[in-house]
């Protein structure tokens, strides 16, 4: 597929801000109406210095800048995917002076954020066929995700055990019963179920699978987008991301949380059958349910915000009293997930 560069209409897309290897993703409207989308990244100007989020010039870093750029030129992690039900969009890239630009198809048909049941069971049991195939390993793939990720947020820790932070009205009048016990053990523990993670049995992962990276389209295959943390994860721990993440913006109700779960583990699980994997469902159970302590640092961070005026869920305004429900609803899931997986 060609992707001519010609010029445009720009309109910007929304890309996470925090994150500071992409500089601008746009949408570019050609004058007879087709559209593509133009990436740019960053390459950082010196190593990221344990700054949180930073970009990094280590190939091995979850947030090594061109990790994206390497996805798209090679053929071998394209053909991986084939027969899965998961496709990489069409790609072209152009190395700039700082970085690099990633011409990439506009994938049309119905975005991950209006999935139904049926197509949150089709992407989970996708990624499913998808890793029961051996992973593609290069010197650019990550290694050590959640552990560097998940420790490395800053957010005020101490609230945890500050009553007055739990009086604020937004979550005194929103949370559920027990959940600050239960967030309590999973920080005490997490160095555990991190554990539990790593040594599961392993899997090639997109390592940012949510709502927002996928595209289901009219033929059924779904476009994954975002590829640059991918690299080696645990069996399940895509789709301990993707469950609760559809909760926490507000792109799922959290009183349908457990059929979500059960669904795209049921589908994960049917997918690696028949892609050939032959390991033990209640080790990618655990697997899923432990991985979800990616979100430990999430609570003291809505502790911490619970006073402002406005909140926002995936950089849009959002209904403060509305958000504080659903995500305390999904916080305490994951809560009680976490104490699972910790059973053993």
């Amino acid at each position: 597929m060609s992707l001519s560069r010609e010029p445009g209409t720009a309109t910007t897309l929304r890309h996470n801000p925090l994150n500071a290897v992409t500089a601008t993703v746009e949408r570019i409207t050609r004058e007879d109406g087709s559209t593509y989308i133009r990436k740019e990244l960053r390459q950082p100007a010196q190593p990221s210095a344990g700054r949180p989020w930073a970009a990094s010039v280590d190939p091995r870093h979850w947030n090594y800048w061109r990790r994206e750029v390497e996805v798209y030129l090679d053929d071998e992690v394209r053909a991986r995917l084939d027969g899965t039900g998961l496709v990489l969009p069409a790609a072209e890239v152009e190395e700039v002076a700082g970085g690099a630009v990633l011409y990439l198809e506009d994938v049309a048909g119905l975005a991950g954020t209006e999935f139904g049941l049926a197509d949150h069971a089709a992407l989970a049991r996708a990624v499913g066929r998808w890793q029961a195939r051996p992973a593609v390993v290069r010197d650019w793939t990550s290694v050590g995700f959640l552990r560097e990720y998940s420790t490395s947020r800053e957010v005020p820790w101490g609230l945890l055990s500050d009553d007055a932070a739990w009086r604020q009205p937004l979550v005194a009048e929103n949370w559920p019963a027990g959940l600050r016990e239960g967030w309590e053990r999973v920080v005490a523990q997490r160095d555990e179920l991190l554990t539990i993670v790593e040594q599961a049995p392993r899997a090639g992962c997109h390592l940012d699978l949510w709502v927002s990276n996928a595209i289901r389209r009219a033929d059924g295959e779904i476009a994954l987008l975002d590829w640059a943390f991918c690299g080696d994860g645990a069996v399940g721990e895509d789709i301990g991301n993707h469950i609760p993440d559809a909760v926490f913006d507000l792109f799922w109700p959290a009183e349908r949380l457990p059929e979500l779960a059960e669904t795209c583990i049921e589908s994960y699980l049917e997918g690696l059958r028949e892609g050939g994997w032959r390991g033990e469902a209640d080790v990618v159970r655990r697997s899923v349910m432990a991985s979800a302590v990616k979100y430990a640092w999430l609570l003291p961070g809505l502790l911490g915000r619970a006073s402002d005026s406005s909140h926002k869920a995936y950089h849009q305004d959002a209904d403060s009293q509305y958000l504080f429900q659903q995500r305390g609803l999904a916080l305490k899931w994951v809560a009680d997930w976490c104490a699972e997986a910790l059973k053993g």
